[in-house]
C-alpha cells in the first residue's frame, strides 16, 4: 500500500487520542494570550489534526 495512505490511516486512528494534548496546548496558549472562545475551538481542531498527522508519520516511518 502507498505510504501516504498508510500514514493517513494511522493519523485517523490517532485523532481521538490527540484531542486531549491539543486541548492542553490551547489552554496553555490561552493563559498567555487573550484569545476568543471561537479561536480556541478552531486552534484545538487544527492542533488535533496536526498532532495526529505527526504521530501517523512517526508510526509509518519510525
Amino acid at each position: 500500500m502507498s505510504p501516504i495512505v498508510m500514514t493517513l490511516v494511522f493519523s485517523v486512528a490517532m485523532l481521538m487520542f490527540m484531542g486531549f494534548p491539543a486541548m492542553k496546548i490551547v489552554e496553555i496558549i490561552a493563559t498567555k494570550k487573550d484569545i476568543s472562545k471561537k479561536t480556541q475551538n478552531i486552534l484545538t481542531i487544527v492542533l488535533t489534526i496536526f498532532l495526529s498527522l505527526i504521530v501517523g508519520t512517526l508510526l509509518q516511518f519510525g
